[in-house]
């Protein structure tokens, strides 16, 4: 009986490319990314390939011929060697493509490999791609070598239909070729849909010959802010759009590489730059400039005003020309309604159509409804459908619309219950524009947050939440990539290599099979086709991963290492770099005092960067801790033990050096153990209000010698923040004559109301603490 076995292969070298003599025979290894669905060795010799093998196709099928001349190419860059395609069905040493394949999902494929060649036959010229892609990935990229493939079966299909990766060439604009590179890093992943993303406040980036204004005038900004709107510019003018027939070109690359081009164009918010162009379209007339800075402008097209509906008609029409997707995207999401409040068109819109507000909507959250159901219907008439961001729920939508949940999970959910199709691309798993590393110092700039290739590779799209019926509207998974801080293409491709190669196996892989030691393992050969196809990627996975857990029955620290492939790891604890005759990483290290922790990891190629953390104790480090209010369950990471972990956050909150309050106060009781004399308590908190995340209200000490009947000791309040408070990192400290007590509450209060100057006003903000520090 056939078993289901990983079949082992040469080591390759982790990064670079390996070469080799024409004596040296190197081996393929089945276990790739993403991870087949079924691999099942039989016992048969091995084929060698050869630069005598032929690739056959049959004969008329020009994409199969296409197909042919991929491979060839892939086994060219992998081997150096050049190989022959021609028409046919059979034959020794060859290499055969075929249709045929009876499955029921149209991008299956079953690759065989036999001691006289290799066959992959798949239902549709897809399947054959995707059998071309597995085959080439399993090869080692060996110049001048001989490669021996292993007797196999593979029979794979993909878990969803719709495997996406969004590029946003709207804040910065990237060329036909560099657009082309990502489809083909997209064919390597396995990934069928580009969702192009070409219309912003920052620039209008495809040409729309009935209105020329777009790309004369809304394709180019006369200055672009530094970092993040710090209130100074470059200077330098920035702009580029693609003509209709670029566009027409990259479709046509995408779709022999069986990717579809998803266009977007973001409506009836982000679309200063097409006000510029046109300001009778906007709610004041202007004048409006294309936005040099970053954010959501209020600026937004004129619900009221009936050349509004016509410039809609008029771009999508010329959209659909260009695009023969089946899907056309509306954007609908973040469109302030400021505007609209005060506009007498809109209004008589709003009065016109019958609209009230509502326990659920405002009367202008339901104009936008008629912006973007003019939209879905004017789609419709001409055969084709809208996808658009989970904000398009609002207000009802046709059943034939596709919503694409990227605030969570929730829009998606509620989506999938009302029978709509969903593409899940929540930003806490997949934002690829979000740090890969908490070592921002030492990182390209970026938006914020965390999310690396762990938390990546641990999203599970289908909602447990959802029946089995509801599940199946999720058809899909997409990373978006948003390039406010992206200028160039190396660093886009630097922002999701390899993080395509997690979410590659959350989009084609069955969960089941899905182990993230295991793709750790395998993914060093997919990096190889990175360096040889020249793509940057980020060597993260190569650093030292580190995991802290207090232990407060000790009172220590407990640190333990790891890294790819158990290199060895040398560390140091007095600050000063590692060497390879540094004490040896054996065990988990226990750390009761302040330290400076370095590490390093010897790999046999590729040396991972130097790990640092400064450790600092003080009276509450490591001592139990109790929330006597909940954590923001989404921002709560390790919980309450993060606040006296003796480990610091920096300005990134989103590192899990921080834990969240939202609606209530923080209120923590730390058990000291023993009485203990003290005279100060202090806490800091990350302040950031364009993100809802403000200052502490107040702050107050408590101490108990019982945990039952406290005394307040030192107690603080703040001033409400204002629209022109700085953001970040903020320490309050509270000092009293000293008091000796085993138990200490502190309590810190929260902003309950945004305030009315703040676009969240009337919600609560949040509140995001770190160390708690007693003295």
């Amino acid at each position: 009986m056939k078993q289901i076995i990983k079949l082992t292969g040469c080591l390759v070298a982790i990064a670079g490319l390996a070469t080799s003599c024409h004596s040296v025979l190197q081996e393929a290894n089945y276990q790739i990314i993403p991870l087949p669905q079924e691999i099942v060795a039989v016992q048969d010799a091995p084929f060698t390939l050869t630069s005598s093998v032929k690739i056959l196709y049959p004969e008329g099928n020009e994409q199969m011929q296409r197909n042919a001349q991929f491979l060839a190419d892939y086994l060219k860059t992998a081997t150096g060697k050049t190989f022959t395609t021609a028409t046919g069905t059979a034959g020794d040493q060859t290499i055969v493509l075929s249709l045929g394949l009876e499955a029921e999902n149209p991008e299956a494929y079953r690759l065989k490999v036999a001691k006289n060649g290799v066959t992959i036959t798949a239902p549709t010229e897809a399947g054959v791609f995707y059998g071309i892609q597995s085959l080439r990935k399993s090869l080692p990229v060996a110049l001048n070598a001989e490669i021996s493939l292993p007797a196999v079966e593979i029979n794979d299909y993909p878990r969803f239909g719709y495997r996406g990766a969004h590029f946003d060439v709207a804040r910065h604009f990237f060329s036909v070729e560099e657009v082309k590179t990502y489809i083909d890093m997209m064919a390597l992943h396995n990934m069928n849909r580009l969702h192009w993303h070409l219309s912003e406040d920052q620039g209008w980036r495809i040409e729309i010959k009935g209105y020329p204004k777009l790309t004369e005038i809304g394709s180019q900004r006369k200055e672009t802010v530094i970092g993040r709107n710090s209130g100074k510019y470059d200077g330098k003018p920035y702009g580029g759009f693609y003509t209709q027939e670029e566009a027409k070109d990259i479709v046509a690359y995408a779709a022999e590489r069986y990717v579809t081009v998803i266009p977007e164009i973001d409506l009836p918010g982000h679309m200063q730059a097409a006000l510029a162009a046109y300001p009778e379209l906007g709610c004041t007339g202007g004048p409006y400039e294309v936005w040099p800075m970053w954010g959501v402008s209020d600026n937004v097209l004129c619900a009221g005003e009936d050349a509004t509906l016509r410039f809609i008609d008029g771009v999508l029409t010329e959209i659909m020309e260009i695009f023969p997707s089946k899907l056309i995207h509306v954007g609908g999401d973040e469109c302030p309604k400021t505007k609209w409040e005060t506009c007498p068109k809109c209004q008589a819109r709003i009065k016109q159509l019958g609209l009230t507000s509502d326990g659920k909507h405002t009367k202008e959250e339901k104009l936008q409804s008629f912006i973007i159901n003019h939209a879905e219907k004017f789609l419709n008439d001409h055969g084709r459908q809208i996808i658009g961001w989970d904000e398009i729920l609002e207000g009802g939508l046709a059943p034939n619309a596709t919503v694409m949940s990227w605030r969570g999970e929730v829009g998606g959910i509620e989506a999938a219950k009302q029978k709509h199709d969903v593409i899940m691309t929540p930003n806490t798993y997949l934002y690829f524009d979000y740090y890969q590393s908490q070592d921002i110092a030492n990182e390209p700039f970026a938006i914020g947050g965390y999310l690396p290739v762990d938390r990546v590779y641990s999203y599970e799209p289908l909602p447990a939440e959802l029946t089995p019926a509801e599940q199946k509207y999720i058809i899909g998974v997409q990373a978006n990539l948003w390039t406010e801080y992206i200028p160039t293409f190396s660093h886009a491709q630097y922002m999701v290599l390899p993080r395509w190669a997690a979410l590659s196996e959350v989009q084609w892989t069955m969960p089941e099979k899905k182990n993230y030691t295991d793709f750790l393992i395998r993914l060093p050969r997919l990096i190889n086709w990175y360096e040889a196809e020249g793509y940057n990627y980020a060597k993260h996975v190569f650093d030292i991963a580190v995991a802290y857990k207090p232990n407060s029955d000790e009172g220590v620290l407990e640190v333990t290492l790891s890294t790819l492939g158990n290199a060895p790891i040398h560390y140091t604890l007095d600050g000063t770099d590692p060497t390879a005759s540094s004490p040896l990483y054996e065990g988990v290290l226990k750390i009761k005092s302040d330290a400076i922790l370095k590490a390093m990891a010897i790999h046999s190629n590729v040396s991972g960067r130097i790990f640092s953390e400064e450790l600092k104790f003080n009276k509450a480090s490591m001592k139990p801790i109790t929330a006597n209010q909940p954590i923001n369950a989404t921002y709560k990471y390790a919980g309450a033990s993060t606040l006296v972990d003796a480990l610091r956050g920096n300005n990134n909150s989103r590192t899990g050096r921080w834990i969240a309050f939202n609606g209530n106060d923080m209120d923590m009781t730390i058990d000291l153990k023993e009485p203990t004399e003290i005279s100060s308590v202090s806490f800091t908190a990350n302040v950031d209000p364009g993100d809802w995340v403000f200052d502490a209200k107040g702050f107050t000490v408590e101490v108990s010698d019982d945990n039952k009947q406290f005394t307040k000791v030192a107690s603080e309040e703040y001033p409400a923040m204002k629209a022109t408070d700085k953001k970040g990192i903020v320490e309050h400290q509270l000092t009293f004559s000293p008091v000796k007590t085993r138990y200490v509450r502190v309590i810190v209060q929260t902003e309950k109301v945004l305030p009315d100057w703040h676009d969240g006003k009337g919600k609560p903000s949040f509140l995001f603490v770190d160390e708690i520090v007693i003295r």
